[in-house]
């Protein structure tokens, strides 16, 4: 790559990086534009070996993971659209601020592949340090993990497959060798990088096929009823709209089939009475309750021991006695979303936006639900089931998963879609039945290996039964050992890096 037009681009290597890396984007659902990440990403290898110092790698890193999480992330901003007035001003501010932060996550790698002494030295240099701050992105600041970039391998449930081994973690470790064979190629064509390229997603291919189609798919007597009544973020908690959207739960939660569900499940939020101090409603809310079955439903409930009658962001299962049976206090908190982080210490300008954000109180985690005759269930809220290796009790793992969510906030854009694939992932790590209940989004019920065994399409307004597959949840490898071994992996692969480096440069 020693033409005109590279030197040229060399010389904006800032500008280029910053491009590569929106362009890599793409990659991710519902694109899947692998490619475009592969030729991205060999492009701003080769601007960082033209450059002359590390610094000037480490901008390309920096700038590199602006565009890519700036561009990735665009959708974040569509919630402050809800209220245009209030929060419009913040879009661009969101839009900057993502790419600001979370491309300090990137430097580390290419800083190491600017360090590195040879071609696959500077590819696992890279790949094992990019691994490792997607790791670390999942809790600092209590985590974002969303577009790991093993997710780009989603376009087919058959090559996700060896998630179950080493989690998604490991498929970003694996989508950057493949990239770096590439990169090998394009350096020396040699056929032995060449062949490395062609065997990475055959052997994906070999194994996911074995994998997916030998789980026997059979269908249970267990009958879900998703509802997705797809009810407009800006009427959601309208006060003239509250009674009229709770009725359209019940309204569509009550057609032709109700009698034979066991669960009818709706979204986050969906009812917006809190039913322990509303006795009406919560008489009203059993004509939702399948006879002998039970209503799934996520409301704001309020805690009357706390001095402060402090809200939760909470699951509630009904059976058609009214009684609530079981209950779920959202665990892991969308910072600036369920609460603001440091929020005592914000200045004075920012404190009337600040004080709009509810401070919801925080639950136990990995809380299991019990009910007679069905499988224990494991209880999650919205963006819960982003984190790898966090989504299930591992001394006392459930038979499937419930996640209620609403992906109302973030119009049609590739937020839900995103948001979709991580509960594929999820299910594939675990090897457990995901089923998936949106006031507004894509509501599905995915199968242990990641199979979408139905959904509802974004914006439909829509009620479905799925019947649970007949095996809810298979062994697998990563359910044992979990994302932490993963990191420690990357950590001994860096300390060998390390190693060579040494030994190289004193040969």
């Amino acid at each position: 790559m020693k033409t005109r037009w590279f030197d040229n681009i060399t010389k904006h290597y800032k500008t280029a990086a910053l491009i590569a890396g929106a362009l890599s984007s793409s990659a991710f659902p519902p694109l899947y534009w692998w490619y475009v990440l592969l030729l991205s990403l060999v492009l701003v290898w080769n601007i960082a070996d033209k450059v002359s110092s590390s610094r000037q790698a480490v901008a390309i890193g920096y700038w590199y993971g602006f565009g890519l999480f700036a561009a990735g992330f665009y959708w974040i901003g569509n919630a402050l659209l809800i209220d245009v007035k209030t929060f419009g001003w913040l879009y661009p501010i969101t839009l900057l601020g993502s790419g600001a932060f979370f491309g300090l996550f990137t430097i580390i790698p290419f800083w190491l592949w600017k360090k590195g002494v040879g071609i696959w030295h500077k590819v696992f240099g890279f790949a094992a340090s990019w691994v490792l701050m997607e790791f670390v992105r999942s809790f600092i600041f209590t985590g974002f993990p969303w577009n790991l970039l093993g997710t780009t391998w989603a376009f087919h449930p058959v090559f996700i497959q060896t998630a179950s081994l080493w989690g998604t973690y490991g498929l970003s470790f694996i989508m950057l060798l493949w990239a770096g064979s590439f990169y090998a190629y394009m350096q020396n064509y040699s056929n032995k990088n060449a062949a490395i390229f062609l065997l990475i997603p055959f052997l994906l291919l070999i194994f996911g096929s074995w994998r997916f189609f030998g789980y026997k798919n059979y269908d249970s007597e267990i009958t879900v009823r998703l509802v997705q009544p797809s009810i407009s973020q800006k009427m959601k908690w309208d006060r003239l709209s509250l009674e009229d959207n709770f009725y359209k739960y019940i309204e569509m939660s009550q057609a032709p089939g109700w009698e034979k569900a066991d669960f009818v499940i709706w979204g986050e939020t969906a009812t917006p009475f809190d039913l322990d101090y509303e006795p009406f409603y919560r008489q009203e809310i059993i004509k939702a309750v399948p006879p002998k079955g039970y209503l799934i439903t996520g409301l704001v409930r309020h805690d009357d021991e706390s001095n402060d009658y402090q809200p939760y962001n909470s699951m509630y299962v009904i059976d058609d006695n009214g009684n609530t049976v079981a209950y779920y206090d959202k665990h892991h908190l969308v910072p600036f979303g369920e609460y603001v982080p440091l929020r005592k210490y914000l200045p004075e300008w920012v404190r009337p936006v600040a004080n709009v954000v509810a401070e919801f109180g925080v639950g136990e985690p990995y809380k299991n639900i019990a009910l007679p005759d069905y499988p224990p269930f494991g209880a999650l809220i919205c963006y819960e089931i982003i984190f790898p290796d966090a989504v299930v009790n591992r001394n006392n793992p459930p038979q499937w998963l419930v996640v209620l969510t609403n992906d109302g906030w973030y119009g049609k854009s590739f937020g839900p879609y995103q948001h979709l694939v991580a509960a594929q992932m999820r299910a594939v790590e675990e090897g457990i039945t995901v089923v998936r209940s949106a006031n507004s989004g894509i509501s599905a019920v995915i199968n242990p290996v990641g199979k979408i065994k139905a959904q509802i399409p974004l914006y439909a307004k829509q009620t479905l039964d799925v019947k649970l597959p007949l095996i809810t949840k298979v062994p697998t490898v990563y359910a044992q050992i979990g994302g932490k071994i993963m990191a420690l992996v990357m950590l001994l692969i860096l300390v060998f890096w390390g190693v060579y480096k040494r030994r190289s440069v004193k040969n």
